[in-house]
């Protein structure tokens, strides 16, 4: 039975005026009198972790995850000069480490220009001038002839790395020098076979066959480049094709 209390309750006289009685008082003894009150506790648990920090956490683990599936990022231009990954060390930096790259360069030249087993007899400027303008200069002797700037001319080196705007030798005095294509004309020299036929082989053999031609004066190909019309990097020079045109700076 309900006592005075809970009938003077303002819940119970709102259910009693809806449903009878006993349903009133089940109603109230239920869903009023025995109701469950959660009460949030005022200092959360040290061990428990709030939706935020488990929301970061989340995304930091989603993050990684992505990062493992990609392919690394490369190194941007700023990177790569701040690491000096393509710098020559200083140890690096004598005359005599590349000249076997030079000695290979040599038989580069014979191979393009047809000189090597005798195939052409002639070298011409409308033969050779497009396999020139193409061909690779790593390697290469070259000489500063002509330059705006005067303190340039007479440099001379092997071509140790070829950019699009510069080329990189190393002189006989063990001393790296960078020059500007432009505004720069260069000489080469390409010994004929009939002078220097045992280029690329060993250094004995190299010896030997200079011996053997004291008496016989070597002959060279001499050809000229102009910096100015000759500003790209070798791998886009191999597949670019070289037209004919006037140069009014000439």
């Amino acid at each position: 039975m309900a006592s005075e209390k809970d009938l003077s309750h303002i819940a119970h006289q709102l259910l009693s005026r809806a449903h009878t009685p006993i349903e009133a008082q089940s109603i109230f003894t239920d869903k009023v009198l025995h109701k469950p009150l959660h009460l949030r506790p005022t200092s959360p648990d040290p061990n428990s972790q709030d939706a935020r920090a488990r929301r970061r956490l989340k995304r930091l683990r989603k993050t990684e995850h992505l990062r493992r599936r990609q392919k690394p990022k490369p190194l941007s231009a700023k990177e790569k000069r701040v690491l000096g990954i393509y710098d020559v060390p200083k140890k690096d930096q004598r005359y005599k480490i590349y000249e076997p790259l030079h000695r290979m360069w040599v038989g580069y030249m014979w191979e393009i220009l047809g000189l090597k087993d005798r195939q052409n007899a002639y070298v011409t400027a409308e033969g050779a001038g497009p396999k020139l303008a193409s061909a690779d200069y790593h390697g290469a002797e070259l000489e500063v002839v002509r330059s705006r700037c005067v303190g340039r001319v007479g440099c001379k080196g092997i071509v140790i790395k070829d950019t699009k705007f510069t080329f990189e030798m190393i002189t006989e005095r063990n001393v790296l020098r960078t020059v500007p294509k432009r505004h720069s004309v260069f000489r080469f020299k390409v010994p004929h076979p009939k002078a220097d036929e045992s280029c690329g082989q060993s250094d004995m053999s190299h010896n030997a066959s200079i011996e053997a031609q004291t008496t016989e004066e070597p002959k060279y190909l001499i050809f000229e480049l102009y910096g100015s019309q000759f500003e790209a990097r070798a791998t886009d020079r191999a597949t670019k094709k070289f037209k004919q045109r006037r140069m009014d700076d000439l």
